[in-house]
């Protein structure tokens, strides 16, 4: 048998073997792609309305980023989105950190309880609480306007009562991996606890901060349910209760608006996750090889 036949075998029996592995791919592929080429292309679209959006433009222009930041207090909702997103991602963070921190190392009365409730809160979701929480904000805006309805911080509040348990038990599993001989070297060396907790214990659990740090980003650029009940004036909305603002009523003829308002929203979502996602990769496959 010649090389060249032995080589066609080989390769024909490769691809009897893997042509289907190579067509899921493919399927799989083209599966995640439709909806964001179909958007991109509603975006370009000069007409701007869901009945004349194809996959394929018949033409191309910018004529709705125009009309979306010339007849929409867009720029306004996309600061309030990202205003919220990186202090909610930043203070749920530290306050997950802290109190992960506290019931991974110390030992004090109430801690079995505080874990069981964490894991108990973790049961039912924030909405369900929602009439609860509207009535004491209706109380907090009287008395201190700042921070209740229609303000980015009475927003950020509800945010965080609801992020910090399931944070918080995420990031206490990761600080019982690292070993307590690390925190008795520093108390020998004589740190103090928050020396241990900033210098020595951050640095190790950086991996589960950047996850945390981005689900929380991605989760409050996406929340709706909330915002719609604490976000009346249209000035204070954020991206996600603005745009549907444009298609409850005209679904149609706002499509194009809508779909270059969701594109320009997942850019920073992007950025987020490209900068993190060292961080991401190291935490996702360091607790495969802890022991």
């Amino acid at each position: 048998m010649t090389a060249p036949v032995y080589r066609d075998r080989l390769f024909l029996r490769w691809l009897r073997d893997n042509s289907w592995r190579h067509l899921l791919l493919w399927c799989a592929v083209a599966f995640a792609l439709f909806p964001i080429l179909f958007v991109i292309s509603a975006a370009l679209n000069p007409l701007g309305t869901l009945s004349s959006s194809h996959l394929v433009p018949t033409g191309a222009s910018l004529d709705n980023a125009r009309e979306l930041f010339a007849t929409t207090p867009f720029g306004a909702w996309y600061v309030n989105s990202i205003v919220l997103a990186v202090c909610n991602a930043a203070v749920t963070v530290f306050l997950s950190a802290l109190a992960a921190y506290a019931f991974s190392r110390f030992r004090f009365t109430g801690r079995r309880i505080g874990l069981l409730g964490i894991l108990l809160i973790q049961m039912f979701p924030q909405f369900l609480a929602i009439v609860a929480i509207y009535l004491m904000f209706a109380t907090v805006t009287d008395y201190w306007p700042p921070i209740g309805f229609d303000t980015r911080w009475g927003l950020l509040l509800v945010y965080l009562g609801g992020a910090l348990s399931v944070n918080t038990w995420l990031m206490k599993g990761f600080f019982d991996t690292i070993p307590m001989e690390l925190d008795e070297s520093a108390k020998v060396d004589g740190a103090t606890h928050a020396q241990a907790f900033f210098r020595i214990m951050l640095p190790l659990v950086t991996p589960v901060l950047a996850i945390v740090g981005l689900l929380v980003f991605i989760n409050t650029i996406n929340e709706f349910l909330l915002a719609t009940v604490f976000l009346r004036d249209p000035e204070a909305k954020t991206v996600a209760l603005g745009l549907y603002s444009l298609v409850a009523d005209e679904r149609n003829a706002n499509f194009g608006l809508f779909a270059v308002g969701t594109l320009l929203i997942a850019l920073p979502t992007m950025a987020v996750f490209w900068f993190l996602q060292r961080y991401i990769v190291e935490g996702l496959t360091s607790g495969a090889v802890k022991g």
